[in-house]
């Protein structure tokens, strides 16, 4: 029969396992709200003049000014421009940051359109995470989710 001493010093190990357990499984809880915004998978469309190219816009999130847990929708750089003039226009307290500039040579190599990417990804984490614009901003919801999104409809 164990001591009551290598008793006791059990029973403090296993209570600290246990307070130890549960913050461990703290740190694994889902987040309360979550919001993930990817720009990716850059293609090219079209020929000579009319060449241009589209980003696909992937969210995940559970944060209720979100229509969809999960979407996936395609935009082109021209798209990101009439939306963040849109966002001017109805957010006049927001400070809405800047799209990368126009290109105007090479602006189909592999570098530029990796930056632009990189850029317009960070522009729309930003702009979505802003408290302001997802509970003030009827156009963010619709950009990031909507596959019909037109600009015409917010003018």
């Amino acid at each position: 029969m164990p001591s009551s001493k290598a008793f006791q010093s059990f029973s403090q190990n296993l209570e600290l396992f246990c307070e130890r357990k549960v913050q461990q499984d703290a740190w694994y809880e889902p987040p309360q709200n979550f919001l993930e915004i990817e720009v990716k998978n850059p293609i090219i469309h079209g020929f000579g003049r009319k060449m241009y190219t589209d980003y696909e816009i992937i969210c995940r999130t559970n944060i209720p000014a979100f229509k969809m847990k999960y979407s996936s929708v395609r935009r082109r750089y021209s798209d990101f421009e009439e939306f963040r003039n849109i966002l001017e226009r109805e957010s006049s307290r927001v400070l809405i940051p800047p799209l990368p500039g126009k290109v105007f040579t090479n602006r189909f190599s592999d570098e530029v359109i990796e930056h632009r990417r990189d850029h317009l990804e960070r522009f729309l984490q930003i702009v979505a995470g802003h408290p302001l614009l997802q509970t003030g901003s009827k156009a963010l919801s619709s950009f990031i989710q909507d596959p019909q999104w037109n600009a015409n409809i917010w003018k």
